[in-house]
């Protein structure tokens, strides 16, 4: 089986964790974990970094430094992970979702400008496997009505927009380090921002809220979202090599541009936009509708070959979950319906070889023929 992915982890990973071992710094409280937060703070242009134990921590805690209360509304593209909703919902704020643009999978600017209502507290950007929200004209529309943005950037670690790192852009701007991301802390995120209040308060709701001179009275909920000293050191190592990286994916994705081109039945990605150039987090394919076999039937068939592939998010505004807040939204968003029911990625990890490259395009040229 060629897995959809699998990381590229080696001697210098492995000298970090020694270390980590030998000093027996393992938790939270290792220099790792400060040194981590600088560089990645220092590689995306922003002033602090505070590490966490996954991206969806780092989009609780985002929202939570937020204040949102019942009434406020925050804008959300329905075509991404569920991860964020989870604490607009559980703070009582209502999710406003958007559709995507059909051709970058992306929210847009317009739809976005077309939802703000007086009762619009945030915004939040995600960029899609790959491609970025034109960040330049969201960050003048959210300065235009004084919104803020979180920018999740989980999938677009080393990503440029309009010249400028993914993540120089929101208010707040979140990371994620599952194994399938650019760079990997085994699980781990981090939350990056310029603003001092912000940092501080996001390092409070992530280690339970203690206080400096009564550390176990407690005046807020936070959570135990603490990076370890292990992770940190796995990031560190990783970060090195981004670039590096980053070039490996891309070579990936002009293969299979290349290689798939003549696949009529199927929408590739976008190879790039006026202001950003595609570095092929995943490789996604859309299942024409007229194609005789669903994308369930070409994923299965793949499988059988020893293909691994996953589905496409399934639109937030679908979600049964809702039902529980009472969030019942009205519109259709016909393009991420579009694409999730239509659309899945091929093995795209940075682990795999020129061979398996090889392997899947010959196979998925052979079933979907």
């Amino acid at each position: 089986m060629i897995p959809v992915n699998s990381p590229v982890l080696g001697e210098k990973e492995k000298s970090k964790l020694i270390e980590c071992i030998e000093t027996g710094w393992i938790s939270s409280e290792g220099p790792f974990v400060a040194e981590f937060e600088q560089k990645m703070a220092s590689r995306v242009g922003k002033k602090y970094g505070i590490a966490v134990s996954s991206g969806t921590a780092a989009l609780d805690i985002a929202i939570e430094t937020l204040k949102l209360a019942p009434g406020d509304e925050v804008i959300v593209p329905s075509f991404t992970i569920i991860s964020c909703i989870h604490q607009i919902l559980r703070c009582g704020a209502t999710p406003i979702f958007i559709d995507c643009d059909i051709n970058s999978w992306n929210m847009t600017v317009e739809d976005v400008e077309n939802a703000i209502t007086p009762f619009t507290k945030a915004i939040m950007a995600v960029h899609i496997y790959g491609l970025p929200v034109d960040m330049l004209k969201l960050s003048a529309l959210a300065e235009q009505h004084k919104i803020p943005i979180i920018e999740d950037t989980s999938q677009a670690i080393g990503l440029n927009c309009h010249s400028k790192p993914c993540g120089s852009f929101g208010a707040i701007s979140t990371f994620s380090f599952y194994p399938n991301k650019h760079i990997t802390t085994g699980e781990g995120g981090m939350l990056l921002t310029d603003c001092p209040d912000l940092a501080e308060r996001a390092k409070s709701l992530r280690n339970l809220c203690f206080q400096k001179k009564q550390r176990f009275v407690h005046e807020e909920l936070g959570w135990n979202y603490r990076m370890t000293n292990l992770q940190a050191a796995l990031g560190i190592a990783q970060l090195e090599q981004l670039d590096e990286f980053i070039i490996r994916k891309k070579q990936i994705g002009v293969f299979y541009q290349t290689e798939l081109a003549n696949l009529d039945n199927l929408q590739k990605p976008l190879k790039k936009l006026d202001y950003a150039e595609n570095i092929y987090w995943v490789f996604g394919l859309v299942v024409n509708q007229t194609n005789r076999h669903s994308a369930a039937e070409i994923m299965e068939a793949l499988g059988q070959q020893g293909i691994g592939t996953r589905p496409f998010f399934w639109p937030l505004h679908l979600q049964p979950v809702l039902k529980q807040f009472g969030i019942q939204p009205k519109n259709a968003l016909p393009n991420s319906e579009l694409i999730a029911q239509n659309g899945f990625y091929l093995p795209s990890g940075l682990s795999l070889t020129d061979e398996q490259v090889e392997d899947v395009v010959s196979i998925v040229k052979k079933v979907i023929q």
